[in-house]
């Protein structure tokens, strides 16, 4: 494989697994929220989003290996799993290291949602949070084409569309369905006259 297509395969694999994570972390924040209409059921929501993830998965890696193999950078492959021991653009490659394995985590945990319980994998799975805008950071500091316009106008598309999932999550309140249910019981059980 010619360095160029290695350099050009690493770049893009890079754009495209910010598009699919950035759809990753909008997806699941609807499917907390428990987003469903006739034309588009919960479990839809769910299974995009499960999708979803694997197809960032696999151009992550490609991203990762392609960026290891090419010969302009000579990363190696330590690079990819110890955060900050890259002579090139250490704090940008650090960060990115430090996104993908958040998001190992991340897949780890779902793949033993059933033995580690509810509770663990959510404590885990928040690190989406976290992971998501570490790995735009790395973009910008470590992408080539971070003052392009197509990729400015990338990042914004795909910060801008998770900031308005995320203030749209912060606007509902509780994604528990049974929550008003539950708080008017309560109220109720106070209220009661003790006999």
């Amino acid at each position: 494989m010619s360095d160029t297509l290695l350099w050009y395969t690493t770049r893009g694999a890079g754009a495209v697994s910010l598009i699919l994570l950035s759809g990753v972390v909008v997806l699941g924040v609807l499917s907390a929220l428990r987003v469903q209409s006739a034309g588009w059921p919960k479990f839809l929501t769910t299974g995009l989003h499960r999708n979803i993830a694997l197809m960032a998965m696999v151009f992550l890696a490609l991203h990762i290996v392609t960026a290891i193999v090419d010969p302009f950078t000579h990363l190696g492959w330590l690079t990819a799993v110890v955060p900050f021991s890259s002579y090139y653009r250490t704090l940008w490659l650090g960060l990115g290291t430090i996104a993908f394995e958040l998001l190992v985590a991340i897949v780890a945990t779902s793949l033993v949602r059933g033995l580690i319980g509810q509770g663990a994998w959510r404590a885990v799975h928040w690190l989406a949070y976290a992971s998501w805008p570490v790995a735009v950071i790395h973009g910008f500091g470590t992408g080539t084409d971070a003052l392009s316009g197509w990729f400015m106008v990338l990042s914004i598309v795909c910060v801008g569309s998770v900031a308005v999932a995320v203030v749209y999550r912060l606007g509902q309140g509780s994604a528990d369905p049974l929550a008003s249910a539950r708080s008017d019981f309560r109220a109720r059980v106070a209220r009661r006259p003790d006999r």
